[in-house]
Formats: structure tokens, C-alpha cells, sequence
């Protein structure tokens, strides 16, 4: 029976859009669960603040389709139109870092915060009017495209540390300091899905644990010369020493977790969601769901991250152009590490960044940023070559191409594989 079940297995992954159907079904899943969630989460303070208990759900949605939208324009795009908009996206994001640090550091000295012109800003948003976005989001997507761009346009020539280091490594690393000066949890994933790129790009060890050193000793820098940082961690072990200030929110989460048990209290039944646990629909949502669904519907989350990250891998190994096979594997790299520091934090297996869940806190800009990279995602999905060759001996009709996407790049011959530099396979 065990043999059975294997084969079965490995015959549904022998399909050849086995990884684009992974793609969406893990995804579309993480979503669902993660506005159901929201709800839950924020019901009670929405309806207390406004009188409306759909309040914040409905802006969730609201950006989730904004998010499914530019997962239906990413999956569209072709490598090449990623590898041209790279350079320009990353300097924005670049720009938009600055003015964040600048309006910060001016209204902390005491200048104008109110928005009176329109714009303004807090630690880790920039609020245009209505609308509030994080310029970190944005930042990692930008980085990605560009570090695989540049990685891929190197070639072997990234065994060079002089070729390799400039101007990669001052670029990267001011966009790191800059995210790093506000949100600390932001940039060591981006420091993550960086030297997971170089690596998977096959640069030398010897450069890696360079680069891993330095971070090491700039993240260690900012954490000393911020005060609450250093308190996190000094909250991290022993956080009922702590329990009136920066243990607090720690030990309110271990109480949803023990209160849980296997199989919840029930959805939307949380007793910590009235006012005792702080970010509850954001930070410490896996908490919640740690309540009201248990154990095993901690398990189901996990599962699915695992799926995705399996899929995530699977597509770059599978590829055949090198561009799409970085940022695939950076991509992954990306929403395994961001998961990894908010459930390790939430379970108090590492000090807490105050990092979102991927697909399932509450906020705008991160759901949009992440649809956007798992469209782009599912658009490499659908170039896999064994892929590419089934949706086009199928040939849809013109009318399917328009309102889903169109017909991926036609497989690389045997000749044109050779010709391109390789990368190492994730």
C-alpha cells in the first residue's frame, strides 16, 4: 500500500505542470487562511474602534485583490522585462529608503509629523494621504531582480571577489543599512535571500562566510545602538522578568499557544484577542491560530509552507535559464526565512523582529508584494521546459492567453544550455 501510494505520488509530480499547480494550490490556501484569520483577529478592536467588525477585513480584501492583480500581470511578464526593470526599481527603492530615514529623523528631533502636506511617515511606513506602504516590502523584491540580474551578466566571473564586489556588494549593503536603520527583522531576510542567491549562483564559499561575517557584526552594531532592540533580546530568554514591558507581549502569546492545545478553542472563539495580546492580527497572528485552530491547525500552516517552499525550489532546479533559476530560489529563500522569524519568534525559539507571516498578517503592501512575487513565480513555473512544451501542444485558444497568460518561451535547445553560464541547483 505504501509502495502504491508512492507511485501515485511520484506520477502527480511527473506532470509537467505539477509545480504551477503546487504553486497555487499551497498559495491560494495560505491566503484563504490567512483573511479568515485576520478576521478573527481584528473583529473585536475594529467593532470597538469604528462600530463595524468587517472594518479591517474589508481593507485586507480589498488589498488582496489588488495583490491577485498583480499576481495576474506578473505571471505574465517574460525574464527579460524583470532583468530591464530591475536596475530602475532598486534605485527607487533606494530613494524611497532615504526618505523614510530622513522624515524619520526629522520628526524625531521634533518637526512636522502631522501630514499636513499630504506626506509623512513613521518607523516603518510612508503614508501618502490615504494610503500607507512599507518601502522594505518593496525592497526585496527589488534587490532579488537585481542581485540575479547581475549574477547572471557576471558568469563565471563571480569566483572574482574584485568582479563580484564591485558595485554589488556597496549597493547592497546601503540598502540594507538603510532598511536595517528602522526594521532590523526586514533586513536580515534580505541578508538571507542575498547570500542565499550568491550561493545558489555558486560563488565561493570563502566570499560567503566574508559576507556572513559582516553581517553578523552590522546587525549585532544596530542592535547595541538601539535600546529596544537590546532589550528584545534581553526579554528573549526570561521574558517574566520582563512581563510589564518587552516580556509582555511574549507571554501573552505563550498563553494563546498553551490555551490551544491540539485541536483550539474554535475559530473566532480566541479569549486573547480582547485587548490582552498586542499585534495579534500582525506579529502574533500564528499565536491566534495557535488558539483557536491548535495544534493541528499549526500543522496545516506549516505543511503548506513546506509545500511552497518544496515548489519554490523545485522551479529553480528545474529551469533552464539561469535568471529564472536565482530568483526562484530567491524567492523561496525569501518567504522560508521571513516564516522562520515570525514563527520562531511567536514560539520563542529566537527573539522577536516584528516581521509579518507571508500571506497571513494583516497589511497591504506585504500581501501585495508577495502575490506579485508568487506570480512571477508561477510565471517561471509555467517555463519549465517539459511545462512549456505541454501548454504549447495543448495551444489555447487566443482567448484563454488573454485573460490568463500567455504561452511560455519555447524550451532551450541542448546547445543553447551549454552556452549559458552555469549556476549551482538549489
Amino acid at each position: 500500500m505504501r509502495s502504491g501510494f508512492t507511485e501515485l505520488l511520484r506520477g502527480l509530480l511527473d506532470r509537467p505542470l505539477a509545480s504551477y499547480y503546487l504553486l497555487l494550490s499551497s498559495a491560494g490556501l495560505l491566503l484563504t487562511i490567512g483573511l479568515v484569520m485576520v478576521f478573527s483577529a481584528t473583529m473585536v478592536e475594529s467593532y470597538e474602534a469604528t462600530g463595524d467588525p468587517y472594518a479591517v477585513i474589508l481593507q485586507q480584501i480589498l488589498w488582496a485583490v489588488v495583490g491577485l492583480i498583480c499576481f495576474w500581470v506578473a505571471q505574465r511578464l517574460p525574464s527579460r522585462t524583470y532583468r530591464a526593470i530591475s536596475r530602475p526599481l532598486l534605485v527607487v527603492s533606494i530613494l524611497l529608503g532615504l526618505v523614510l530615514v530622513v522624515m524619520s529623523i526629522v520628526e524625531s528631533r521634533g518637526g512636522s509629523g502631522d501630514g499636513s502636506s499630504g506626506i509623512a511617515s513613521d518607523q516603518l511606513w510612508i503614508h501618502l494621504g490615504p494610503v500607507q506602504f512599507q518601502p522594505a516590502e518593496i525592497a526585496k523584491f527589488a534587490l532579488l531582480l537585481w542581485a540575479a540580474d547581475s549574477l547572471v551578466r557576471l558568469g563565471p566571473r563571480i569566483a572574482s571577489w574584485r568582479d563580484l564586489a564591485i558595485p554589488m556588494f556597496p549597493i547592497a549593503g546601503l540598502l540594507m543599512i538603510i532598511i536595517g536603520y528602522a526594521d532590523l527583522g526586514t533586513m536580515l531576510i534580505i541578508v538571507a535571500m542575498f547570500i542565499g542567491l550568491l550561493w545558489a549562483s555558486g560563488v565561493p564559499l570563502r566570499i560567503l562566510g566574508v559576507l556572513l561575517g559582516t553581517a553578523l557584526v552590522g546587525s549585532g552594531l544596530l542592535i547595541v545602538f538601539e535600546g529596544y532592540r537590546m532589550e528584545r533580546i534581553l526579554s528573549f530568554s526570561r521574558p517574566e522578568d520582563y512581563a510589564d514591558t518587552w516580556g509582555y507581549q511574549a507571554i501573552q502569546g505563550y498563553y494563546a499557544i498553551a490555551d490551544g492545545g491540539w485541536f483550539g478553542v474554535g475559530l473566532g472563539e480566541s479569549r486573547q484577542k480582547w485587548e490582552w495580546l498586542p499585534n495579534g492580527h500582525n506579529d502574533f497572528i500564528f499565536a491566534l491560530i495557535a488558539e483557536e485552530l491548535g495544534v493541528v491547525g499549526c500543522l496545516v500552516i506549516l505543511a503548506l509552507f513546506g509545500v511552497l517552499v518544496y515548489t519554490g525550489f523545485r522551479i529553480a532546479r528545474r529551469s533552464d535559464d539561469p535568471f529564472r533559476a536565482l530568483v526562484a530560489a530567491g524567492v523561496t529563500i525569501w518567504l522560508a526565512g521571513q516564516a522562520f522569524i515570525n514563527i520562531g519568534g511567536v514560539l520563542g525559539l529566537i527573539p522577536m523582529t516584528g516581521v509579518p507571516l507571508p500571506f497571513i498578517s494583516d497589511g497591504g503592501t506585504a500581501l501585495v508584494v508577495v502575490l506579485a512575487a508568487i506570480g512571477m513565480l508561477a510565471g517561471f513555473a509555467r517555463a519549465e521546459p517539459d511545462a512549456a512544451q505541454a501548454l504549447r501542444a495543448r495551444n489555447p485558444s487566443r482567448l484563454v492567453r488573454l485573460l490568463w497568460a500567455p504561452l511560455p518561451p519555447a524550451p532551450r535547445s541542448e546547445s543553447d544550455s551549454e552556452s549559458v553560464p552555469s549556476t549551482r541547483k538549489t
